[in-house]
């Protein structure tokens, strides 16, 4: 048989143990003169190499053979030194690099932590001779993508090669200045460059085995720090593999092209592409994981000192296995260069006879890099993340001196809080459709609105329709401009589902938003829950036209006075509380024509609560026989609960069906009423007005502790609120008008009422209790009972409520 037959069915390993001169004679196997001139076929690749040799020698290639391309387990050039251990060495990589051979056998990345691995490890340092000279080779290695990522047969025959480089940075390599600095550094290093191609070439044909390959392209980058080596030595490989492919790609076209393309065997192999297939898809693969690794690499010497040291045990213990990961990068670079060495200069028969050998030895490269690879993005992701814990803590920092200086405009505020990432069109206007430029604030009196993406439909309706009402009439100086600050949980992915919820309040705001979450940087969230005691409930933080922060949280204005509170200050805001009363109006506000003209008529009138319906019913009937025989003008208005909306929904429809007086108009106005009265109390506390003394901030903490209770009513004459009670205190005074109606003629109904009513008030030792929400940031450390006057005791309580899912209330 001669040669020629025996290469279309041997399977030889191109850099197998045979191919290894120590190899041959460990296996009993003299390569001596006579057995070279007996059986060399191929003279210039050694008879080892050679599968007639092979084949006489009874030899058969096994595919186990070739996990010596892998690692060290199976090179017996090594195996005499099998069991050494080296003493530990500081190189220099990037700094100083620790032995990663001497880590804990006991960590699940045992992959390099063997003694074979030790004993590679010891040589490969030994060649680590850093002089000092740092490059800067970045815009090398975005060349070498490039060439990497238009190196492929045709679309078809590798269908991810655009993927393959997915990350590469393309858009600089097109500037002038990033081509100008790839020039320069070529300058440099290109007859280093020229020299390692030659190498890796001469060495594949001569069958030199990858661990021998490896510490030759090591002592001639010796000098050179860790990512320097691998960039220099990966972009010898693509020189060469990128001349294989151009001319691959316009041999057919180029007369000069197809005349090499003869000499390199292309156009042959391109007839036989289709049963290489598999073998360049392994391929591929294999450069793929070089790339990632190599990039994973890179990003180490990117990370900023300033910020990161070798005080981290996750930088000191990446920059250990940086040295292992570049060898085994340059391993896998090997690989794919005797790939292309044995298709041009052993024909495509050989290619294809050896294609499940070889895509197994690739594939057994692609799983240990992309081991080594896993173990440095987790390190690379711990030190990212002590980054930016770093840089939180310096915006935050510096986030208050922000406010206290004095700035022409708004504009720097505002940058820094809605367009950190310099985003040409950071804001969507809700009224105009479009994105816009951050310029349209400049100078204006901006509200902005922080909330998360759960902020409930009945907040957006009220709020919305006090925006729109200070847009309307004379009054040109009350304009102000709100934006939407949307605030998600920096530890949360941001999911589809999220981006529809976003989207969706984005589409029904009439005002300003920011066009995406992510504008909103993780320090500016940490500086506004820190600054602003920002949780979950929403906040309306005012700046002025220059800037100033005029309140930490209007929004309690919004909601107790509407536009009357502009310009939302801290000084307005006592002023308007200077000027208010315990009256009617203060509670209903604008909600409800039909109580407000009761109040103008002065009638007498109950305002009621709670979801017993009950209660209800007995309290109703009792109020109006009470009423017919005291001879007085008397109305009922329900004002529904704070929470617990299906009940209250029910509650409606029967009083309604059962005429058992008036209610407010709706759900959303029933939430208003209740979220007035909670603004009042969180006013007064921002404001420190919490005198026990105050007579709102009495009656506003007794309402608050009955709605949590149950049942409860206040009676009213016009404007005037006369008192209120618990429900059974409530219920039992007009249906024991008999026992008091003596006393209406000397002190009057109303007098007569609260005296027996207080009485059986005082009677029940009642006391009250309150829930604030964690989210709701400001809440005092201690507060008195407004009905015994004692300080309350503190609790600890997880409520679940379906009209609040998820909050996590302290009642106290």
């Amino acid at each position: 048989m001669n040669p020629s037959q025996q290469l279309s069915h041997q399977q030889p390993p191109l850099m197998g143990p045979l191919a290894n001169p120590t190899a041959q004679q460990l296996l009993g196997l003299s390569a001596n003169p006579i057995m070279h001139d007996q059986h060399a076929q191929q003279p210039l690749m050694g008879a080892m190499t050679n599968p007639v040799a092979q084949q006489l020698l009874g030899m058969a290639p096994n595919p186990m053979h070739q996990q010596q391309l892998m690692g060290p387990k199976t090179n017996p050039m090594l195996n005499s030194v099998n069991g050494l251990m080296h003493r530990p060495r500081q190189h220099d990589t990037m700094g100083s690099v620790l032995n990663p051979m001497m880590q804990n056998r006991g960590e699940t990345n045992s992959i390099f932590s063997t003694s074979d691995d030790n004993v590679i490890m010891k040589q490969v340092l030994d060649t680590h001779l850093p002089d000092g000279f740092d490059v800067d080779v970045k815009p090398l290695v975005h060349i070498v993508e490039e060439i990497l990522r238009h190196a492929t047969i045709n679309s078809a025959f590798n269908a991810d090669s655009s993927a393959m480089v997915a990350h590469a940075d393309v858009d600089k390599l097109e500037t002038k200045s990033h081509q100008t600095y790839a020039v320069q550094i070529l300058n440099v290093l290109s007859h280093t460059i020229d020299r390692l191609a030659c190498e890796m070439s001469f060495k594949c044909l001569t069958g030199a085995d990858g661990h021998t390959i490896a510490l030759s392209l090591f002592q001639d980058v010796g000098h050179f720090h860790w990512d320097a080596k691998l960039a220099l030595i990966l972009a010898a490989f693509a020189l060469n593999y990128g001349e294989f492919w151009l001319l691959a790609q316009i041999y057919s076209t180029n007369q000069l092209a197809k005349s090499m393309a003869i000499l390199r065997q292309v156009p042959t192999i391109m007839e036989h592409s289709a049963p290489l297939k598999s073998r360049f898809d392994a391929l591929n693969k294999l450069i793929h994981s070089v790339l990632e690794l190599t990039r994973c690499i890179m990003e180490f010497k990117e990370l900023p000192s300033m910020y990161v040291g070798h005080e981290v045990p996750a930088l000191t213990k990446a920059l250990s296995v940086v040295p292992t990961a570049v060898y085994w990068n340059v391993r896998g670079i090997i690989a794919c260069a005797a790939q292309i060495t044995s298709l041009t200069s052993m024909s495509h028969e050989y290619g294809i006879s050896s294609i499940e050998t070889q895509s197994w030895e690739l594939s057994s490269l692609v799983h240990k890099i992309d081991h080594l690879l896993e173990f440095l993005r987790k390190l690379l992701d711990e030190c990212h993340r002590h980054i930016g814990e770093r840089k939180e803590l310096e915006f935050i920092n510096s986030f208050k001196q922000l406010f206290d200086t004095i700035h022409i405009d708004n504009m720097k505020i505002l940058k820094i809080l809605l367009n950190p990432k310099d985003d040409p069109l950071p804001l969507y206007d809700g009224t105009a459709k479009q994105r816009v430029n951050l310029e349209v604030l400049r100078k204006r009196n901006v509200l902005l609105l922080i909330s998360g993406l759960d902020m409930s439909r009945d907040e957006l309706l009220v709020l919305e329709q006090i925006y729109n009402d200070s847009r309307v009439g004379p009054r040109m100086d009350a304009i102000y401009d709100v934006v939407w600050v949307p605030i998600v949980d920096p530890s949360a992915q941001y999911t589809g589902e999220m981006h529809a919820q976003f989207e969706e309040m984005k589409n029904t705001m009439p005002w300003y938003t920011v066009n995406h979450p992510s504008n909103v940087d993780r320090a500016v969230k940490r500086s506004i829950g820190e600054r602003w005691h920002f949780k979950n409930k929403p906040i309306l933080v005012v700046l002025d036209p220059q800037g100033r922060e005029l309140s930490p949280n209007a929004l309690h204005m919004m909601w107790i006075w509407g536009g009357l509170a502009f310009p939302f200050t801290m000084a307005k805001e006592e002023s308007l509380w200077r000027d208010e009363a315990w009256r009617l109006e203060l509670l209903i506000g604008g909600m409800d024509a039909t109580i407000l003209d009761w109040a103008r008529e002065n009638k007498y009138i109950f305002l009621y609560g709670g979801d017993d319906i009950e209660w209800i019913r007995k309290f109703a009937n009792s109020a109006r026989a009470m009423a017919k025989a005291a001879g007085i003008p008397l109305e009922l208005a329900y004002v529904g609960k704070s929470k617990k909306k299906e009940n209250v929904r029910r509650v409606m429809a029967t009083i309604k069906v059962e005429n058992l007086g008036h209610s407010l108009q709706d759900l959303t106005t029933i939430w208003f009423f209740w979220t007035r009265i909670e603004s009042m109390l969180f006013s007064k506390i921002q404001l420190k007005q919490v005198d026990d003394q105050d007579l709102i901030m009495l009656q506003i903490k007794k309402l608050l502790s009955y709605d949590k209770d149950g049942s409860w009513a206040m009676l009213c004459k016009g404007s005037q609120l006369l008192t209120n009670g618990h429900g059974s205190s409530m219920l039992q005074t007009p249906v024991d008008y008999n026992l008091w109606n003596e006393h209406i003629p000397k002190v009057g109904f109303e007098l007569a009422f609260k005296e027996y009513h207080d009485k059986l008030h005082g009677a029940g030792n009642n006391c009250c209790r309150f829930e604030f929400p964690v989210a709701a940031g400001r809440i005092p450390d201690t507060m008195r009972c407004p009905e015994c006057h004692r300080v309350m005791e503190k609790h600890t309580a997880f409520l679940c409520c379906h009209d609040q899912v998820g909050y996590l209330d302290t009642a106290y």
